[in-house]
């Protein structure tokens, strides 16, 4: 990740504050199946131009082995005084000891866009066990953002974005998790000004 963001810092950029709040709640339904539904409230400072974000998307997790997880979905985003959008989502995840990894395929369709957008996003991670009789996790993550078509004609393709964070999860019971995070996300631009955020995200997920 700082090989990646290091190039990145040297041009000229735009950075501004965030804030981050993502509950979700989750359904099995049987041992290797699950739903989730998860949502996130993304609040952004006046400065920053860009517009305060609500989404809410619908997974289907289909466990093919112990450490594989395939999984699909459906996502609304509101983007509060900009055009709305709506993503359908392909999704592979692995586990590998400590490391985690996940790679996302998405179908972008924002509401009076001249094209339907498509973009990958890879993502490498770490989480690391550091209790046993609570389950306190040391998290951390890389993603990129790999545009293959803008929404837009003449937009930006290619590496378009990287996100970054690191924080710590608590399992107070088997049904609740708490966790928070600082997250770094970068939007690269091909002319013009780099778009930073920088927010804390705090995260609660419930399962029934």
């Amino acid at each position: 990740a700082i090989m990646l963001v290091s190039p990145a810092m040297a041009h000229a950029s735009n950075e501004a504050a965030e804030y981050w709040f993502n509950p979700s709640v989750s359904l099995r339904l049987d041992d290797d199946t699950w739903m989730r539904l998860e949502t996130a409230q993304r609040f952004r400072s006046e400065a920053d131009g860009r517009p305060d974000t609500y989404f809410a998307h619908f997974w289907l997790n289909q466990a093919v082995s112990r450490n594989v997880t395939l999984s699909g979905a459906l996502e609304r985003r509101i983007n509060d005084g900009a055009s709305n959008e709506t993503r359908s989502i392909q999704q592979l995840s692995t586990r590998h000891g400590l490391l985690r990894t996940r790679l996302r395929f998405e179908q972008r369709f924002v509401d009076n866009a001249d094209n339907i957008g498509l973009r990958v996003r890879p993502r490498l991670g770490v989480a690391v066990p550091l209790s046993q009789d609570r389950p306190l996790q040391f998290r951390s993550d890389a993603e990129l953002f790999v545009t293959l078509r803008s929404t837009s004609d003449g937009g930006d393709t290619g590496l378009t974005g990287l996100r970054t964070q690191i924080g710590m999860a608590y399992e107070i019971n088997p049904r609740l998790t708490l966790s928070a995070a600082y997250l770094r996300q970068q939007d690269f631009r091909a002319s013009g000004r780099d778009t930073i955020g920088h927010a804390p995200v705090i995260g609660i997920d419930f399962s029934l």
